[in-house]
């Protein structure tokens, strides 16, 4: 059985059962036990149509009722945030002809529940001292602290090798849009290598869910590793699509769903982008818009930046334009086309100097 990482709602289960939480504490008894157990979370009416036998209890979840009652072969369902055990004993039976790669009885119904019920089911090993967990088509075995913290700090290694890179190629197309050289390949590298970045920090959040408390250095580590890595990427895509349908950030959950579905190239981005739709397409120049460029100088207020977008629609007409020709954008006045003009200026000198380096 191979264990996965996964994203979106299996979060808020891996919360839950992070170590120190009433129901891994408890969970944990039952494993310890060597009893074994079958426990489905959420009582929806898609749930209980497959319940049969047992009894009700709808009382308070503890630690120890949750041992006591997995004494019983039967299964044990609790509500949705597992406040409540609602029965215990029961037997369920889910959709016979639904696919399964289990061998065990326990597991295999488990499997087959969380598949036909999109509820998360916990199947506890008596034989193997497992605890697997199964939501929708996701499998996933429960691990211990140490062997988390492992893994999440050999992903900060990997994030921490990627954002250098990263900031190495963000840097180079800043100095590439101030010359107003770019090609297609390059803006597409930049958010593919973005796109990767914010993946692998998708990972580590889930490592950090499975941690609970004792993930907070991890999280203070991957916040500070990140910062501002998904803005730049949502400007960049700002500054260089054509897809007049979509915004940004629906374009960048594109990007990133077809990222996890491993077909996300430089062409793909491109097209998803209106910027080229061939291999032969990647080496054609295009010029920014200027969004990510102006929005780095203080004090720039985002409607003013559109305005100023608006009027020379592209960043190297705006680095062209006087003093007087800024300060007749709408929001702008004297002062801070001044700021402007010297702003982006000093940008681009600082630019040239660590290229040089």
């Amino acid at each position: 059985m191979v264990d996965e990482i996964y994203h979106g709602n299996f979060r808020k289960y891996l919360q839950l059962l992070a170590p120190g939480t009433i129901f891994r504490i408890g969970i944990e008894n039952v494993l310890h036990a060597n009893t074994g157990g079958l426990i489905v979370v959420g009582d929806t009416p898609e749930v209980m149509n497959i319940v049969s036998g047992g009894f009700n209890i709808d009382c308070d979840f503890t630690p120890s009722r949750l041992y006591e009652l997995a004494k019983m072969d039967g299964a044990i369902i609790t509500n949705s945030d597992v406040t409540k055990i609602v029965a215990a004993n029961v037997q369920l039976d889910p959709d016979s002809h639904l696919p399964s790669n289990e061998t065990g009885i326990r597991h295999r119904t488990a499997q087959r529940v969380a598949r036909q019920t999109n509820q998360l089911v916990i199947a506890i090993s008596q034989r193997r001292q497992v605890v697997t967990l199964y939501q929708g088509n996701i499998t996933f075995r429960l691990r211990d602290l140490p062997s988390v913290l492992v893994k999440a700090n050999q992903a900060l290694q990997t994030l921490e090798k990627y954002r250098n890179v990263l900031a190495k190629e963000m840097q180079r197309l800043g100095g590439l849009e101030f010359e107003d050289m770019v090609t297609v390949s390059e803006v597409c590298e930049v958010i593919r290598r973005s796109i990767k970045v914010l993946s692998i920090a998708e990972e580590i959040e889930n490592h950090i869910a499975e941690l609970g408390v004792e993930g907070r250095l991890v999280k203070m580590q991957l916040d500070e590793m990140i910062s501002n890595i998904e803005e730049e990427a949502l400007y960049i895509i700002e500054d260089y699509s054509k897809a007049v349908d979509k915004t940004p950030q629906e374009l960048m959950n594109s990007m990133k769903r077809a990222f996890e579905e491993d077909i996300s190239d430089s062409v793909f981005i491109a097209k998803l982008l209106s910027i080229g739709t061939t291999t032969s397409h990647l080496d054609l120049q295009v010029s920014p818009r200027g969004y990510r460029m102006v929005q780095k100088l203080p004090r720039i207020p985002m409607p003013i930046i559109e305005n100023l977008v608006e009027r020379f629609g592209l960043l190297s007409n705006i680095l062209r334009a006087s003093i007087e020709e800024l300060d007749e954008v709408e929001g702008i006045g004297e002062v801070r086309a001044r700021s402007i003009k010297n702003g982006l200026k000093r940008m681009h000198e600082q630019l040239l100097l660590e290229f040089m380096v």
